[in-house]
Parts: C-alpha cells; sequence; structure tokens
C-alpha cells in the first residue's frame, strides 16, 4: 500500500507550508508558502547565516532614515528565503506583503511590485513567485489590479464565504482558506471537540470549494492551517492543500486508504453572486470568528514582521561599531 501522502499527491497538488529548506528538499512539494512567521523561524537556522551578513552588509550601504532601511533589509531576507525556496520546487514560493500594509491597496501595490523586481534582480522570474496579501477589501482590491498585469496572488487570512466570493470577482489566481484556526475559534467559543468531517474549518473549505466548482471559477482553492492529518484527509482532493512538514512526515507514514472527499464533478447547487464593498463589510461584520480571526491574523504576522525589523536593527548597530 501506499502512504496517504503519495495518495494525495495522486489527486491534490501538495505545497510546504514551510521555510524549512532540508523538509523541502526531503519532502518535495510542489510549491511552498511562506509568511513573516515561517521567514522569521528559517533566518533563526544556520541556513541563513550568511544570508543574514550579505543582507546587513547591504544595509551599511544604504542611506536614509534607519528605519526605512531596516525595514528594506527584513525585506532582502524574506526575499533571500524565497529564492532558496525557489531552487528546491518545481512551482511557486508565496511571498506575503507586509501585514502592516494590510488596510492600503497602494502601498500594497507598491510592496507586491517592489518583491517582484528583488526576485527579478535574483534571476527569478515573477512566473515563479505568488504575491501573498491578506483577504482584507483593500488586498484584495490590490491583488485585483496585480492580477491584470500578470502578477499572480495567494489571498491568504481568508475564513469566509464572503472573502472567497470577493477574491473570485477579482479574479485573483489562487485564495488560503483556512482551517485550523477555523477550528480554533469554534472549540473556544464552543468547548466542543469536533470529528474532521464536523470541523467548522473543514466545512467552510468544502463550500467555497463548491461554490468555485459550480460556478466555473478558476481561482484555485488551497486549504491552508491544519491542526491535524484528519483535516487533511477530508479535504482530499482539493485543488492544492498547503502543510507543515509535521503533518506532511505524519501522513508519509500511514499507509493506510485515503477517500477522495472533494471533486469538481461532485456539485450541490450554489448560485453566483457578487460582493461590492458595503457588502463585503456586512457580511464579514456578521461573521464574528471571520471577523476576528482575520484581525488576529494581521496582527499576529505584524508582530512577527516587526521581530524581524528589531532583529535586523541590532544586527546594523552591531556591524556599525
Amino acid at each position: 500500500m501506499t502512504s496517504k501522502l503519495d495518495q494525495l499527491r495522486e489527486i491534490t497538488t501538495v505545497v510546504a507550508d514551510t521555510g524549512d529548506i532540508e523538509a523541502v528538499a526531503r519532502l518535495k512539494p510542489v510549491d511552498c508558502t511562506t509568511n513573516p512567521s515561517i521567514v522569521l523561524k528559517a533566518l533563526g537556522t544556520p541556513m541563513f547565516a550568511d544570508a543574514i551578513k550579505e543582507a546587513v552588509a547591504w544595509g551599511k550601504k544604504q542611506g536614509g532614515n534607519p528605519e526605512a532601511v531596516s525595514s528594506a533589509v527584513a525585506d532582502r531576507l524574506a526575499i533571500s528565503v524565497g529564492a532558496a525556496l525557489v531552487k528546491l520546487v518545481p512551482g511557486r514560493v508565496s511571498t506575503e506583503v507586509d501585514a502592516d500594509l494590510s488596510f492600503d491597496t497602494e502601498a500594497s501595490l507598491a510592496k507586491a511590485r517592489a518583491i517582484i523586481a528583488a526576485y527579478k534582480d535574483r534571476g527569478i522570474g515573477q512566473d515563479r513567485i505568488l504575491i501573498k496579501l491578506a483577504s482584507t477589501w483593500e488586498g484584495i482590491r490590490a491583488a485585483e489590479v496585480l492580477q491584470k498585469e500578470g502578477i499572480d496572488c495567494n489571498l491568504t487570512l481568508l475564513f469566509s464565504k464572503a472573502q472567497a466570493i470577493a477574491c473570485a470577482d477579482a479574479k485573483v489566481f489562487l485564495i488560503s482558506p483556512f482551517v485550523g484556526r477555523i477550528l480554533d475559534w469554534y472549540k473556544k467559543s464552543t468547548g466542543k471537540d469536533y470529528t474532521a468531517e464536523e470541523d467548522p474549518g473543514v466545512i467552510s473549505v468544502r463550500e467555497i470549494y463548491n461554490y468555485y466548482k459550480v460556478n466555473d471559477i478558476k481561482t484555485i482553492v488551497m486549504g491552508a492551517s491544519f491542526r491535524s492529518a484528519g483535516e487533511i484527509e477530508a479535504l482530499a482532493g482539493c485543488d492544492r492543500l498547503t502543510i507543515s512538514p509535521n503533518l506532511l512526515d505524519e501522513l508519509a507514514k500511514d499507509e493506510g486508504k485515503l477517500e477522495r472527499k472533494l471533486s469538481p464533478e461532485s456539485r450541490k447547487p450554489d448560485p453566483k453572486v457578487s460582493v461590492d464593498e458595503k457588502t463585503f463589510r456586512w457580511m464579514m461584520n456578521e461573521d464574528a470568528m471571520a471577523t476576528e480571526k482575520l484581525a488576529e491574523g494581521i496582527r499576529a504576522f505584524a508582530k512577527d514582521l516587526g521581530t524581524l525589523r528589531t532583529m535586523v536593527q541590532k544586527e546594523l548597530q552591531l556591524a556599525a561599531a
């Protein structure tokens, strides 16, 4: 019997949710996704010691405001992590626009274009990169513009159908609906434990997947943020799933039978709708879970981004001493 991971690869594109170079080389995913938390963790490993030295040396040569310089060095390090991952996967690497720009469309556009330019400087084309943006109204608007420019986007921190519909309207390349964080909210709210079939996060992704397929929406659905292998198995057949190395290893060791749960052919009626800004904001207002988890996710990523910038500032000060 083949492993559940190998069975999953036959029906779903497997993506690694990590910046762990050794894990990516070993597990051989098609794509990789990163975020500020993953970048910060990757930079804490010996593998990126030289990249930090290079970025700090580059930063010393830059003029201007010290905060702007540390921010630019932090950006350079995020690109270094992404560039290392690009060498290991045949597909795409997702690099995230700063979380503190989540409510600023124009600033998000500028940062996204700068990310693409930075990769180009390293000989990496935009066809290998996905720009990752939070699924705020402003983030979705930025993605809409970038898509028209030929820059594919991954809309993250997505917790609701309202966000998924707005992303579809914007014709974004890919969405990352979260599973585990939705489960976290409901477990805390209700005090209940959920089986994989009852899991509110699993149900949310299944509903979004069905809505997209029944309405012939081309945007890719990539389930993300898993708490257990059971959640992953419950979404087997989804377009893509981005999975942490520990859960990939667990699936690789399990030789049980994996049942396909999602298929483009299995559709339930769900009429296509569009949302304007007013409708989007009202739908989010009425969904306490989505509102709270989106805000919490942005805060967490912004905190880790701040930690990275502080680390860079210290390195620059040491280099200048």
